[in-house]
């Protein structure tokens, strides 16, 4: 409880005002320049945004740039999903009856895998944490069936405010063929944008933003990433997002997005992604750990 407690803490913060000091544009271009370095590692293209929400200093490096999200879409669907929650369209304990030919066989699922792909009826909430904190592709194209399709949590982001997102396709439609996945796409920058909202509470009500935090915060995937190289202990809410390797050994995507709570309390909104990689896992990994431990400083 010790974590959610200052997560939540961190909604109550005023807004930052836009920009940076002069005092701390040295550090910024320090860091800027840190981040190019350790980006040439991944051999691919490697997109990063921090905001730092007490000074309101922000930088990015291809910030703009589309990169596939992989499982990062998975947070904005899980905000569709609570939404619907908070407006009296579903309840986090009703029943959700899933068939078996529900289950897609050739995707990840430890959900899938529990139940041996048998008939089921599953809570909402437990079909949410499986799909946020485990990052279970079955039940994610569930959750999309459940609240309307892609298209329908698409037009919800936007209507956030956040435009460069795009939500096109279910796990299993990315699974069928490599250049899919590119359709669903964010910009880093955007991703930020969109995880400072949910922190302020401008899109769920203050007890699904909970939730939803504390499923990020058990996220089981992506240890070595973001918080590879964090001090241990340090609060992170993230959700990551892998891709496979094709056979000329490029890797999509390998991306982690998230909230980190500083020394001082205050949140670092931190998003992450590296593209068209040639690098091997370990070494991808390794750089979104060393971008976000150089943030962290």
């Amino acid at each position: 409880m010790k974590l959610i407690t200052l997560f939540i803490g961190l909604l109550s913060l005023p807004a930052a005002s836009f920009g940076q000091t002069s005092q701390s544009r040295p550090a910024a271009n320090a860091l800027q320049d840190s981040l190019g370095t350790i980006a040439k590692d991944a051999r691919g293209i490697v997109g990063v945004s921090l905001h730092y929400k007490a000074s309101g200093r922000r930088i990015s490096l291809h910030g703009m740039e589309h990169f596939p999200m992989q499982s990062v879409f998975k947070f904005p669907l899980a905000l569709k999903i609570l939404h619907d929650v908070d407006n009296g369209r579903f309840s986090l304990d009703q029943m959700i009856h899933i068939d078996q030919k529900d289950w897609a066989p050739k995707i990840w699922s430890p959900l899938r895998d529990s139940l041996n792909g048998q008939t089921a009826d599953i809570p909402l909430q437990t079909l949410l944490r499986y799909t946020v904190s485990y990052s279970d592709n079955s039940g994610c194209d569930i959750l999309f069936r459940l609240t309307g399709g892609t298209r329908i949590v698409n037009d919800f982001i936007h209507h956030t405010g956040v435009k460069d997102i795009a939500i096109v396709a279910t796990e299993t439609e990315m699974a069928r063929a490599w250049n899919v996945q590119y359709g669903n796409w964010c910009t880093p920058d955007a991703m930020t944008a969109l995880l400072e909202l949910f922190i302020d509470g401008k899109i769920l009500k203050p007890a699904t933003t909970k939730i939803l935090m504390q499923f990020m915060i058990n996220t089981s995937t992506g240890p070595g990433r973001l918080k590879g190289l964090l001090p241990p202990g340090i609060p992170l809410a993230h959700k990551t997002g892998t891709s496979n390797t094709n056979d000329k050994g490029i890797t999509a995507a390998t991306n982690d997005v998230g909230i980190i709570t500083l020394p001082d309390g205050k949140p670092l909104i931190i998003s992450v992604f590296v593209k068209d990689a040639a690098a091997d896992e370990p070494t991808r990994e390794r750089v979104i750990a060393r971008i976000a431990a150089a943030a962290y400083k």
